[in-house]
């Protein structure tokens, strides 16, 4: 009896369905992954098979640069993991996780008896770091109008940190809005901009960085003194190099009227040179 052909076509579909059920199958428990920078993670990895076989497993890790390197090959961690990690099944325990740790790990798993001969899960590890203390870079100085920027950067937080200002121990906020001063925090790249400084912008300042991974981290406080332009100064100044410069012309000319430089020299030992031929025409003259 011939089956009709919308029956096979069923039985086929079923059997395909089947087929890739029971082929080889790779699953993870998280595939996104966070830990402190220190402590330690398990990445998993599971898989099911069609038929017992041996098969071939290999994790990858593709960094933050994007370069991408084995972590387990040939039955073997790689050599900067072999003494903080360690495989328990397919998966993998990593120890004294540090930033470097972070990226995109690929564990394969591949199974040449089975119909689906390969498969693989991928996993995003992210190693938290809290923030190092921030370098701050703060003008000693500044001329009353004059725009001014003070920066703060620490380069170890993960995620990135962000930046508050403080001036003599209060927000900056708080602090500025007190003498209407006229200025721009970014958050996320530490700056502090004034458009114009006023001398009641004089203080200690620090900057705090902050990520919600351990403690906030602060520089050391600074001071930043601005003054008034001293108009009175600076014309006295001009003044004083003024005749300073009139001085030292007078002196040059009179110096050179003297005859006390070179040139001056060299015209008089021409005169005694001339002098001397003279009078030994003359001398020679009366002889003859």
């Amino acid at each position: 009896m011939k089956l009709p052909a919308w029956l096979l076509l069923l039985g086929h579909l079923v059997a395909v369905c089947f087929r890739d059920v029971s082929a080889v199958n790779a699953v993870t428990d998280n595939k996104n992954v966070q830990e402190l920078e220190f402590g330690e993670t398990t990445l998993t990895c599971r898989y099911t098979l069609e038929k017992e076989q041996v098969i071939r497993l290999e994790w990858k890790k593709t960094d933050l640069k994007g370069e991408t390197s084995f972590v387990y090959f040939n039955n073997s961690l790689s050599e900067d993991l072999q003494k903080r990690a360690q495989m328990l099944g397919s998966s993998i325990r990593i120890m004294n996780l540090s930033r470097g740790d972070s990226g995109k790990y690929r564990c394969e798993v591949s199974a040449p008896q089975d119909a689906k001969i390969f498969d693989e899960v991928n996993i995003n590890l992210v190693v938290l770091v809290a923030p190092s203390v921030p370098v701050c870079d703060v003008p000693s100085t500044a001329m009353s109008g004059s725009v001014v920027e003070l920066k703060c950067r620490e380069k170890e937080g993960n995620p990135a940190s962000e930046y508050k200002w403080f001036k003599n121990g209060f927000p900056i906020e708080l602090s500025a809005k007190a003498t209407n001063s006229s200025f721009k925090v970014d958050r996320k790249t530490g700056t502090l901009h004034f458009n114009t400084v006023t001398k009641e912008d004089t203080g200690d300042y620090y900057c705090e960085a902050s990520n919600n991974i351990g403690k906030s981290q602060r520089c050391p406080m600074k001071r930043m003194q601005v003054d008034d332009l001293n108009l009175a100064g600076i014309i006295s100044a001009v003044v004083i190099i003024s005749l300073v410069i009139i001085l030292c012309v007078c002196g040059v000319c009179y110096a050179q009227r003297r005859g006390y430089f070179s040139g001056g020299k060299s015209k008089k030992e021409h005169n005694s040179a001339s002098q001397a031929e003279n009078d030994f025409k003359h001398t020679k003259s009366f002889v003859i």
